[in-house]
Formats: structure tokens, C-alpha cells, sequence
């Protein structure tokens, strides 16, 4: 079936729609991760959004029952130059086509993704929309300059309900703003026992669960529209030790008097080289946001930034002068080929047993 996609900007991209049949609009942002596509497609972080693959073929190992960051997919649609028909790996169960037609998920192929990118790369993320061939290129246009999206993403992805994955670890309560399986994973192969929270759970409700440690998830959106986490954050520095991921990471710095400002066009990859402070150390990491923790407004707060991005000097890491509290922007859960950023975890449980005055 023939499609387009149409940015608020008027460009039109002509290619051929793949899974469900219907259409879909939301915030056009390229990721340049070569693999991951399973993990990206379930990732809560990408709620709202459409993405476009830089990497040419997409598709080419299928969709397996293990690589699942979510049960139900948020994101809003995908773009790729060219759509594997037949995968070819061992641990293949279905096509990509397959699983957006299962999940009502709606995808264009065949597009120039290079011109794509270098628009979004030079004019900044666009709201676009994936319509049949026969829509007025110039009506949607105009429809997306005067839409708002919504602002309620993190409302959408986190669970409603708490819900425990138990061990007999140190107690960690996972503030849900969007949280993928793979936090969920590290925490468990730690033996910690999982108590996952909504993330408008206030600190009141989360000291009475007795926890050991506080691990702030991902999540989508701008953080300033997550404001009432804010509070929440506050309540619980110095009462029990807090690592904040992506997400987590941006309303640490909030919560303590820093602000946040929107990316031109992200970090949305899973080869972004990022430089430790504190060990001189750089890790490859996998990345996936659109805001930034504003370095300048760190000074006068008790924060003190303990990783940077090589590519462009933003901040990607926070250390609390004070209470036991730290974050960092990017994915250490994640594992795009290397797993450079896993010692975070063991940070995390180190920094329990330090708290507890428990020997490591």
C-alpha cells in the first residue's frame, strides 16, 4: 500500500506503508542505533513519537519473544529505507510487518532517510504524520502546525497499579515513569527485591514500603511536565540512597535546583561515547532523549556533574554532594554490543551497603 509522510514543515516523503492500515501522527526523531529495533519499538521512552532509522535495512533478524523492553508498544510509527520480508536468525519468530500488524502499529519504507535526518538534524525535531497517498499533502501540513500534542506521556506509559518482582536482596522501589524490562532485569540479576510504583506515588507512600534504595526510571516527554515528581524526589533525599536513570536523571537535577532544556534533535543511538569525570573513563552507551540537564544552572545547587557527552559537552551525569543520590542520561541497562555502563548497578548496590553501614 502506498503511503507518505508529511512534516508540519510541507516536505513529503513518498514510500510504502507496512503493518497496520491506518494513520498516525506524532514527533519525528531519527535514531542511529545499526541494531535494536525490537528494543527501540518497545521502549516506553519513545511514546509519541516516530521514528526514523538511519541505518539502511531494517528488519533483517525479525522479532523474537526475548528482546522486549515493554509488553505494549507507545511508540507511534516507524521510518526505514528498506523493510526485511525474511529474516534470517535463529531466534526469529515473526517480521517486523508481522508485529505492527499484531500490535495496530503503522510504518512507511522506501524513503530517503538521509534527507529525512539531515532536516531534523539542521531544523531541529518536526511533528509529522505517516498518511495514505491519497491525503491532501497541504491540509496535513497545516493540521500539524496548529495540533498540540499531548503533554501526559509518562501518565500514559507507567503502571497504574504497584506490583512486586520478589528476591531477597535489598529492597529497591522502581518509580515507573516509563521503565524498560532491561532495569528490571540488572536490579534482579543483583538479587534485589522489586517493588515497581506509579510515578505519581508520593515519598510518604514510598518510605512506608521500608526500602533500601530508589531507582527513578525512564521515561518519555519533558520532564517539566512531570512536576509533581519533583516533590516526591525531595521527600526522599537522605532518607534512603536514590539512582535516577535517563528520566529519573532529569528531575534529579530539577528537584534539586538545576534546570532542563530541549535537545535540538537528541541522542538516539546506541554508540554515544560518554566520558566519566570522576575515572577519566569512557563508555559506549546507548542513548534515547530529547532534554538536557542545563550545565550553567548546576552552579549554586549541591550537584556536581560526573559524566559528559563526547559528541556535544551536554551533561550526562549527576553526583549529590550530600545525600547518596546519583544519575546518569544514558541507558546503562542496555547492552548495544558492549556493556561499558553496567558498573552503575553495582554503584547502586554499593551505595545501599554503604548506607545500611553494612560491609561491601
Amino acid at each position: 500500500m502506498k503511503k507518505k509522510l508529511i512534516l508540519e514543515s510541507g516536505e513529503v516523503f513518498h514510500g510504502e506503508g507496512f503493518g497496520a492500515e491506518l494513520e498516525t501522527a506524532g514527533e519525528v526523531v531519527f535514531n542511529t542505533g545499526m541494531t535494536g529495533y525490537q528494543e527501540l519499538i518497545s521502549d516506553p521512552s519513545y511514546c509519541g513519537q516516530i521514528v526514523c532509522m538511519t541505518y539502511p535495512l531494517i528488519g533483517n533478524y525479525g522479532i523474537n519473544r526475548d528482546d522486549y523492553e515493554s509488553i505494549e508498544p507507545a511508540i507511534k510509527g516507524l521510518i526505514v529505507k528498506e523493510l526485511c520480508d525474511l529474516p534470517s536468525n535463529f531466534r526469529t519468530q515473526i517480521t517486523l510487518d508481522e508485529l505492527f500488524k499484531k500490535k495496530n502499529l503503522s510504518g512507511i519504507s522506501g524513503i530517503d532517510t538521509r534527507r529525512l535526518t539531515r532536516i531534523l538534524r539542521n531544523s531541529g525535531v518536526v511533528k509529522g504524520k505517516i498518511v495514505n497517498a491519497e491525503a491532501d499533502e497541504a491540509a496535513v501540513a497545516s493540521e500539524l502546525k496548529s495540533t498540540n500534542f499531548p503533554t501526559n506521556q509518562v501518565e500514559e506509559v507507567s503502571t497504574k497499579t504497584p506490583y512486586a518482582n520478589p528476591n531477597r536482596g535489598f529492597k529497591v522501589v522502581l518509580v515507573d515513569f516509563g521503565a524498560k524490562l532491561g532495569i528490571i532485569r540488572e536490579l534482579s540479576q543483583r538479587n534485589c527485591d522489586i517493588i515497581v510504583v506509579s510515578q505519581d506515588t508520593t515519598a510518604e507512600e514510598i518510605l512506608l514500603m521500608d526500602p533500601d534504595g530508589i531507582m527513578l526510571s525512564n521515561g518519555p516527554g519533558d520532564p517539566e511536565d512531570v512536576p509533581h515528581a519533583l516533590d516526591m524526589i525531595r521527600g526522599l533525599l537522605g532518607k534512603v540512597p536514590i539512582f535516577g536513570i535517563c528520566l529519573g536523571h532529569q528531575l534529579i537535577g530539577l528537584a534539586c535546583g538545576a534546570k532542563t532544556f530541549k535537545l535540538k534533535f537528541g541522542h538516539r543511538g546506541g554508540n554515544h561515547p560518554v566520558l566519566d569525570l570522576e575515572k577519566n573513563t569512557v563508555a559506549i552507551t546507548s542513548q534515547n532523549h530529547g532534554y538536557a540537564v542545563d550545565q550553567e544552572s548546576l552552579k549554586g545547587t549541591d550537584l556536581i556533574e560526573t559524566h559528559i557527552a563526547l559528541n556535544d559537552r551536554t551533561n550526562e551525569g549527576l553526583k549529590h554532594k550530600i545525600h547518596p543520590c546519583f544519575s546518569v542520561q544514558y541507558h546503562p541497562e542496555a547492552s548495544p554490543g558492549p556493556e561499558d555502563a553496567n558498573y552503575l548497578f553495582d554503584e547502586f548496590i554499593d551505595l545501599m551497603y554503604q548506607f545500611k553501614n553494612v560491609p561491601v
